[in-house]
């Protein structure tokens, strides 16, 4: 039998409930056959600045790509980086086992 959830205290300020969490665990305080999955459409993923280092003429083919397509060459530059990203995570998931642990011992 499952127990009752219990009702959440109130909380002051986020100190306080920062503080209460840290002890106790939210399973205690939520049904979770009620639980539904969230969703945030509009959400956008954190980005950090970064400097890198790119050969003159790769840079200057990269601008005249992203000047065909309209779009702004640091952006055609993620859309590459995701892209080739994606394809390495592929690649190592389609790696037999066998091989993957022979380089993980590296």
């Amino acid at each position: 039998m499952r127990k009752k959830a219990r009702r959440l205290p109130k909380f002051k300020n986020e100190d306080d409930e920062r503080e209460f969490w840290a002890g106790h665990s939210p399973l205690d305080y939520f049904d979770v056959e009620k639980v539904k999955r969230g969703s945030f459409p509009n959400l956008k993923p954190s980005v950090k600045p970064i400097s890198i280092r790119l050969p003159e003429g790769m840079l200057a083919e990269l601008k005249t790509l992203a000047n065909k397509k309209d779009v702004p060459y640091q952006s055609l530059a993620k859309i590459y980086l995701a892209r080739q990203i994606a394809l390495e995570r592929e690649s190592l998931r389609a790696a037999p086992k066998k091989r993957r642990r022979s380089s993980e011992a590296r």
